[in-house]
């Protein structure tokens, strides 16, 4: 899915913004293309030159002396500074065969990196490693807001970034950014995912959710300073070997407003279907921007599609759209879960999930809960699925091989017919009981009655 500059239509706002480029861009004009995993596109009605929008916007880091000083603060961040050819022999020459992601930033490798070189890395890491585009100064001021900022902040549920690389010389400009390696890909590649084997579990779902929404809230509420993340969605959640998510691409985070202001005016980047509507068509900035786009994820996770799809038919192409005629009517929820799942989720569950989904999706910023809330909430939710299925595993009807009926999950597949004369008598005693409880109100049992021979002489 692209990742878009919009426009509302605010010439003021337009006029405003290109008068603060003119102030920055005079001595080197540079594109504004995200450094985000999907191509950040400019509109027609948005000049290409845009001003990053984070505080270190002010400073013009074409200027080497300036840029120089900048990577030395970083290196204080315990930030390693890699050589490129370093990086480029833990990639094998960036071969086509360790490719794990292409965008309009560039291309991401899987790579081994060791104590070779004279770095200090005692044993060899596994890593992802991020090459930005050699034509020009494209991603540019991205490159340098991931750094500026996951040198600084960390948490368990952001990716870590390991170190950098930047170097000018005859071949060009060479920007490099060296994560963790988060091996299970994206969450957009598991919902996307075609094959029984990459379906995420119900259970999994609601974890991943609760990871990311406490990234957003150590984002929004726990540090010195507010950071709005402006771009979150599937593809930028991130899973490590346990299916842990992370919050990955910062290129186009924005610090919060200062106290006694209630939102931050910028231009207005983000991705299309996650994008909160006050702030695409005003261009103010809340951290409850970020809580929007958490509510279409939360969807994205019971429905297993898209926030837009242009594949579907067209009354469905818009996830919110069509989810909701049936958010509002129980009987016909179970009707947009994720078709994948094959039943083995719990519906109560998965309303509740809907439920936090539509707070956060509220017109009016204000009425949506703050990420810590939504933190809270999520644990309910998976406490309580939790202890309905252990209070369901206690009221199982013994059976001789110990099976277990989930009846938490309203639209379950038929099981397969099950072997074993114990399994078969409890299906008999049971029928046994209908039977006997319909003739004990002279009903016509119709579902045991069979066609017996009739004489006709």
């Amino acid at each position: 899915m692209k990742c878009f500059h919009f426009s509302n239509g605010d010439r003021e706002r337009r006029e405003r913004d290109r008068e603060d480029e003119d102030a920055i861009a005079s001595s080197s004009r540079t594109s504004r293309v995200s450094w985000a995993r999907s191509l950040s596109i400019a509109s027609s009605l948005v000049d290409t030159t845009r001003r990053s929008e984070f505080d270190s916007d002010s400073r013009d880091f074409s200027d080497t002396i300036l840029f120089q000083d900048f990577l030395s603060q970083r290196r204080s961040n315990n930030l390693r500074l890699f050589s490129f050819s370093h990086l480029k022999s833990a990639t094998r020459g960036f071969s086509r065969t360790l490719l794990i992601g292409e965008g309009g930033f560039g291309s991401v490798y899987k790579g081994i990196l060791s104590s070779d070189d004279g770095d200090d890395c005692s044993h060899q890491i596994q890593v992802a490693i991020k090459q930005l585009n050699r034509n020009g100064h494209q991603g540019h001021k991205e490159w340098i807001n991931e750094v500026n900022l996951l040198g600084v902040i960390k948490h368990p549920n952001l990716v870590r970034l390991v170190g950098y690389c930047a170097e000018d010389d005859e071949r060009g400009i060479q920007r490099l950014l060296v994560y963790e390696l988060m091996p299970n890909k994206s969450l957009e590649d598991h919902l996307l995912t075609r094959t029984p084997s990459g379906t995420l579990p119900w259970s999994t779902r609601l974890k991943i959710a609760q990871d990311a929404a406490r990234g957003l809230a150590y984002l929004h509420e726990e540090m010195d300073f507010q950071l709005i993340f402006r771009d979150f969605k599937t593809s930028n959640v991130l899973l490590d070997e346990d299916f842990n998510a992370k919050l990955s691409d910062f290129g186009l985070a924005r610090q919060g407003p200062s106290e006694g202001s209630g939102y931050v005016s910028t231009a207005v980047v983000g991705t299309i279907g996650y994008a909160a509507p006050e702030y695409v068509q005003t261009g103010k900035l809340t951290a409850k921007s970020d809580v929007w786009s958490f509510g279409v994820v939360l969807y994205e996770l019971i429905t297993g599609r898209r926030a837009v799809e242009r594949n579907l038919p067209r009354n469905e192409q818009k996830l919110l759209d069509w989810v909701r005629p049936y958010i509002s009517d129980t009987k016909k929820f179970h009707l947009i879960v994720d078709p994948r799942l094959e039943g083995q989720y719990c519906i109560q569950s998965a309303l509740k999930l809907a439920v936090l989904a539509n707070k956060c999706l509220m017109k009016q910023a204000k009425s949506r809960p703050k990420m810590s809330e939504v933190v809270e909430l999520l644990g309910n939710i998976i406490n309580e699925t939790i202890a309905l299925d252990e209070g369901i595993s206690q009221a199982v009807v013994a059976t001789g091989e110990g099976k277990e009926v989930n009846s938490c999950v309203e639209d379950t597949e038929p099981e397969p017919a099950k072997q074993g004369n114990n399994y078969l008598k409890t299906v008999f005693d049971f029928r046994d009981m209908v039977r006997l409880r319909n003739k004990s109100i002279r009903r016509f049992d119709w579902k045991s009655w069979a066609p017996g021979l009739i004489r006709t002489w």
